[in-house]
């Protein structure tokens, strides 16, 4: 490698790293982290790993399309983003920031039926 281009590197990972402080600090105010674990600037790809708290957050997955969606718009370098919590066993969708839901999908009280064929009206209130 260059110093060139590990220059180049150094600064691509500080941009990264910024974006991430600045469009996302409810990470770390959560306890959370978010971590470079490869950058190939030649194929323009990223892989980020969230740990800590965000291990076993519920929301996870949102912030996870949120960062591939909107680092591939805000960083011109960056054509995918790969991110998980190492929860999933790595399968991260690997959509480079277009739409995808990594097999997990939201579900509401209501909008899905029970065995027996009667919808979930979620708990119901004291009053």
């Amino acid at each position: 490698m260059s110093v060139d281009s590990e220059g180049g590197d150094n600064d691509l990972r500080e941009r990264i790293t910024n974006f991430l402080r600045r469009n996302f600090p409810q990470i770390q105010m959560h306890g959370g982290s978010a971590a470079i674990q490869q950058l190939d600037r030649e194929n323009g790809e990223v892989h980020i790993q969230l740990g800590g708290a965000c291990s076993g957050c519920g929301i996870s997955p949102m912030t996870i399309q949120a960062i591939k969606s909107r680092m591939v718009k805000e960083i011109p370098e960056i054509s995918t983003v790969h991110a998980d919590t190492g929860m999933d066993g790595g399968a991260d969708g690997d959509l480079g920031g277009m739409g995808h839901d990594d097999g997990m999908s939201p579900s509401f009280p209501g909008d899905s039926a029970d065995d027996d064929g009667e919808a979930d009206e979620g708990p119901q209130a004291p009053f």
